[in-house]
C-alpha cells in the first residue's frame, strides 16, 4: 500500500489549497479514504473522509463548509479542497486508508497558513 500526498504549501489567511493523494498497490475504489492532520504539539485528528464509491462524506466540525473531500477512482486519487484557510489549519496533512486490519498513512504534506 502506497499513499503519496502533494499540494501543500504556504498560503495567506483566506486563501485556498488543494491537496492530492495518489494511491497504489491496493484496490483503491473499494476502500474509504480519509484526510487527517497534525499540528505541532497536538494529536492527529480526522479532517474528512469519503466512502469507497464517493457518495458519503464526513467532516470535522472545524472544517465544515470550508473543506471538500472528493475522489477520482479512475485515477486512484483522493483530494482535499481547502478554502477560506485560517492559521489554525496549519498542520501536516496525511492521507489514510484502513485495510487488512491496519491503518496506512502517507508521508504527509505541510500546510502553513500565515500572513
Amino acid at each position: 500500500v502506497q499513499l503519496v500526498e502533494s499540494g501543500g504549501g504556504l498560503v495567506q489567511p483566506g486563501g485556498s489549497l488543494r491537496l492530492s493523494c495518489t494511491a497504489s498497490d491496493f484496490t483503491f475504489s473499494s476502500y474509504r479514504m480519509s484526510w487527517y492532520r497534525q499540528a505541532p504539539g497536538k494529536e492527529r485528528e480526522l479532517v474528512a473522509s469519503i466512502a469507497s464509491a464517493g457518495g458519503r462524506t464526513n467532516y470535522a466540525d472545524s472544517v465544515k463548509g470550508r473543506f471538500t473531500i472528493s475522489r477520482d477512482n479512475s485515477k486512484n486519487t483522493v483530494y482535499l479542497q481547502m478554502n477560506r484557510l485560517q492559521p489554525e489549519d496549519t498542520a501536516v496533512y496525511y492521507c489514510n486508508t484502513f485495510l487488512y486490519s491496519k491503518d496506512y498513512w502517507g508521508q504527509g504534506t505541510q500546510v502553513t497558513v500565515s500572513s
